[in-house]
């Protein structure tokens, strides 16, 4: 695949991002892609590796290794080294539903088990899989089509987001009449409102939705399922409900003085600021500004690093960002190794402006907060923060994170955004519908299926397997269709790797 010496004749070289003083001025995706030359030749870099770790997609230690999706990697670059990008196109689709998605917004897992990246530096897979679907719609390859036969059977798809998407999909394409259900006024569930438009503009999944909608899928905005809509409507009118519904149950932070005024959960902060910007270009102001003030984000992660940029992109003050966890190091860990996801300091596109406009890295590591201060009128006007050490458990014997004595210190802290992660699906949603839920409240199912507790209700996503990065959701949305498929006909010819 590729070409036998691409690797040693090519250098690895990744789009341009603009400068972090200058892309912050504004809300839009801030990398200058390469040109269709200079990505071939990044293609070419693709080894003929024996053992193409890179769509793997296998479990190592407990981390992923390789992509989920089970992508065909090694093909598709070696398509686009040749130049044949419709190929390129159509080997991708074969497995990913959204590649306009995970494109921008993966963390390439595959460029993390890439055999090349072993020894020296890895291939551009994720910018070759962008090059490759843009240009499938600059040329209207990636047009609408419609499946030829009808089978009669209805399914109801509840949540918008990637796996559900992924399963509408999947179910339209062999035949099913589809209904897609969102509860907000927008499809696209955490892709729309839990990422900010830098990472993903909010046009990329308008421009798939109504591809969507022209191949017979229906979607029904401002429609809460479990609260508006019951169930047993559903249940009535379609064949299968599929839930997809996602894990937003955030995490909160116990410390004295949590009651105080200026305190927000993370994906709170992020949606209001997407959907103002969607509404009004923020002169709605229906949004927690940071605006001048001192912000805090306790919390690491991909929600953590949005929160920094957004805070930068409406003026904030500053940002202060507390990790619990020490900071991981620069270089894979001995005991690290390759093709193990490397556990390595990723510094983000937020960090990367925060440095460049206040001087220095905004994360503070082995810390957390102690205390939430406020002055009498009950608002926000400082934290108290603790630094944190691993140590022995006298009672259970195991390593915990304890507080290190006489280490707090005061900052300042007019805004705080919570980013700790979430906890499960949703109460309301799994009551509703009757179906079990294990101890993590996610919905629970045998090993491997998708099937729930209730008759003819189906999971997949983060409500099924816990908060994920969106390849896993578009893998389980394409899995657990096959299931409704094989239910509904007795068989199935529906791919799913």
């Amino acid at each position: 695949m590729g070409k036998p010496t691409g690797f040693m004749e090519y250098d690895r070289k990744t789009s341009t991002a603009i400068e972090p003083k200058e892309r912050i001025k504004d809300f839009h995706e801030f990398h200058i892609p390469l040109s269709q030359e200079e990505q071939q030749k990044q293609g070419a870099r693709c080894m003929e590796c024996g053992v193409p770790f890179c769509q793997a997609g296998m479990m190592i230690e407990g981390m992923a290794s390789g992509c989920p999706l089970h992508n065909l990697i090694p093909e598709w670059n070696d398509l686009v080294y040749a130049g044949n990008w419709e190929q390129a196109y159509y080997r991708l689709k074969k497995t990913n539903n959204f590649p306009e998605f995970t494109s921008r917004v993966c963390p390439a897992l595959c460029e993390a088990a890439c055999t090349c990246g072993h020894y020296g530096e890895s291939v551009t897979t994720k910018e070759n899989e962008h090059g490759i679907i843009e240009n499938a719609y600059a040329t209207g390859l990636a047009k609408a089509q419609p499946p030829k036969v009808r089978t009669g059977k209805r399914v109801a798809v509840v949540g918008s987001g990637p796996s559900g998407l992924a399963a509408a999909d999947q179910l339209n394409k062999r035949g099913h009449q589809v209904t897609v259900f969102e509860r907000d006024d927008r499809v696209g569930g955490l892709l729309m409102y839990g990422i900010p438009n830098m990472k993903l503009e909010k046009s990329v999944i308008d421009r798939k939705v109504q591809i969507m909608k022209e191949e017979g899928i229906e979607f029904v905005t401002n429609a809460n399922v479990g609260k508006e809509i019951k169930p047993a409507k559903l249940l009535k009118e379609y064949d299968r409900v599929v839930l997809a519904c996602g894990a937003k149950n955030p995490r909160d932070i116990k410390a004295p003085g949590r009651d105080a005024n200026g305190i927000y959960f993370a994906v709170d902060f992020l949606s209001q600021v997407t959907k103002s910007l969607l509404n009004s270009e923020l002169k709605d102001k229906k949004f927690v500004s940071p605006k001048g003030k001192h912000v805090v984000i306790i919390g690491g992660g991909d929600t953590g690093n949005d929160c920094v940029g957004t805070s930068i992109r409406l003026g904030a003050a500053s940002v202060t960002q507390l990790e619990m966890m020490p900071k991981a190091p620069d270089v894979r860990a001995e005991n690290n190794p390759w093709p193990e996801w490397p556990k390595v300091c990723k510094t983000d596109y937020g960090q990367e402006e925060a440095i460049a406009v206040f001087g220095h890295d905004p994360r503070i590591y082995q810390t957390t907060v102690k205390e939430f201060l406020k002055d009498k009128n009950g608002n926000l006007s400082g934290m108290v923060i603790v630094k944190l050490e691993n140590k022995k458990d006298e009672k259970t014997g195991r390593m915990a994170l304890a507080e290190v004595a006489g280490s707090e210190q005061k900052i300042p802290a007019d805004i705080v955004l919570i980013a700790a992660g979430f906890l499960g699906s949703e109460k309301y949603v799994t009551d509703a519908f009757g179906v079990s839920v294990n101890q993590r409240t996610n919905v629970a199912t045998e090993e491997g299926k998708y099937k729930t507790s209730a008759e003819n209700v189906y999971v997949c996503g983060d409500m099924h397997r816990g908060q994920s990065l969106v390849v896993w959701a578009i893998r389980e949305g394409r899995e657990v269709a096959r299931e409704v498929d094989v239910s509904l006909m007795g068989y199935s010819y529906m791919a799913v790797q």
